[in-house]
C-alpha cells in the first residue's frame, strides 16, 4: 500500500521534469520562428535573386560588378557615407551635453519630466516631421523669412531639397536616441570614480577626460551605432528634405525597383549595404572591445 502511494507521489515528479527541460525551448521558439520567417528566409531569397540576371534568370554576378563600375552607383555610396558620418558626430555633439546636463543639472525628481519632454519627437510620424523640416526651410519658412528680415540676406536662401535639409531632418530625431543611450551610461557612472579623481589631484576637465568620457564610450558607440544602421539605411527623409538633389542608396535601391523593376539589381546593392553595416558593427565592436581591456 505504502509502496503503491509512493509511487503515486513520484509519478508527477517524474512528469514534471520534462516540461521543466523543454520549457526554455517552448519559450524561444517563437522568437526562432519569427526570426527565420521573416529575416532568415527573405534574407536567403535575397541573395540568390541578386545573383540571377534582370532578364533571363541565368546565375550571374553583374549585379555586383555593376555597383563598383558605375561611377553614379559608387557615388551615391559615398553620399550616403558622407552623411550618415556628419549626421553622427553632430548628434554625438548635440547629444552629450544635452544627456549631461539631463543626468547631473537637473533634480532627481524633475529628470522624468524632462526625460519625457526630450523624447517628444518621436511621438510624432517619421513623415509628418519631415514635412515639418521642409516648410520651416522651404523658401518663405520661418528660416528663411528670419533670416531676410534681419537683414542678413537680401534674399531667400536655399534650405530645403538640400544636403543641409536632410542632415537638419536627421540630427533633430537622432539627437533624442543619442541622449537616451548617453544619458542611461551616465546615470550608471558611480560618483566614487570622481571623487576618487579628485582625491588624486585631478581638476573637472581631466576627471572629465580620464574618467567619465572613457566610462560612457559605451553609450557612445552604441547611440552612434544605432544613428549609423537608422540614418544609412534611411529613404523617407532623404527623398522628402533632399528633393531627389543628390542620390543616396536607399534611393538608388528603390530607383531600381520602381522605375526599371531590377528585383536582382535591388537585391544585390541592398546586401552590399548590409555588408557596410556589418563592417561597421564589426569595427565598434572591436573598438569598444580594446577600450574596455
Amino acid at each position: 500500500m505504502s509502496s503503491s502511494a509512493n509511487k503515486g507521489r513520484a509519478l508527477p515528479r517524474a512528469g514534471s521534469a520534462l516540461p521543466r527541460a523543454a520549457l526554455p525551448w517552448a519559450l524561444v521558439t517563437p522568437a526562432l520562428g519569427w526570426t527565420l520567417l521573416f529575416f532568415v528566409l527573405p534574407f536567403i531569397a535575397m541573395g540568390f535573386s541578386s545573383l540571377t540576371a534582370h532578364e533571363g534568370g541565368a546565375f550571374t554576378a553583374s549585379n555586383y560588378s555593376q555597383f563598383f563600375t558605375n561611377p553614379s552607383y559608387w557615388q551615391a555610396m559615398v553620399n550616403s557615407l558622407q552623411v550618415t558620418a556628419i549626421v553622427t558626430v553632430i548628434s554625438v555633439l548635440l547629444a552629450y551635453p544635452f544627456a549631461w546636463i539631463l543626468a547631473e543639472q537637473v533634480p532627481e525628481r524633475w529628470q522624468r519630466l524632462a526625460l519625457m519632454l526630450a523624447v517628444l519627437p518621436f511621438w510624432t510620424s517619421y513623415v509628418v516631421r519631415s514635412y515639418s523640416w521642409l516648410l520651416v526651410l522651404a523658401q518663405n519658412g520661418v528660416v528663411n523669412r528670419a533670416l531676410t528680415s534681419s537683414g542678413l540676406f537680401a534674399e531667400p536662401v536655399q534650405l530645403a531639397n538640400t544636403r543641409f535639409a536632410t542632415v537638419t531632418g536627421f540630427v533633430h530625431f537622432f539627437v533624442m536616441l543619442l541622449t537616451l543611450t548617453i544619458f542611461a551610461n551616465l546615470k550608471q557612472l558611480s560618483p566614487s570614480y570622481r571623487k576618487a579623481a579628485a582625491d588624486l589631484g585631478a581638476g573637472p576637465v581631466r576627471t572629465f577626460l580620464h574618467v567619465v568620457l572613457p566610462l560612457t564610450l559605451p553609450g557612445i558607440m552604441v547611440g552612434a551605432f544605432l544613428t549609423f544602421v537608422l540614418c544609412i539605411g534611411d529613404y523617407i527623409t532623404p527623398q522628402i528634405l533632399g528633393g531627389n538633389n543628390e542620390l543616396l542608396m536607399p534611393q538608388l535601391v528603390m530607383m531600381q525597383i520602381g522605375r526599371r523593376g531590377d528585383f536582382p539589381l535591388a537585391s544585390a546593392l541592398s546586401i552590399i549595404l548590409m555588408a557596410v553595416v556589418t563592417i561597421a558593427y564589426l569595427a565598434c565592436a572591436r573598438w569598444l572591445k580594446i577600450e574596455r581591456a
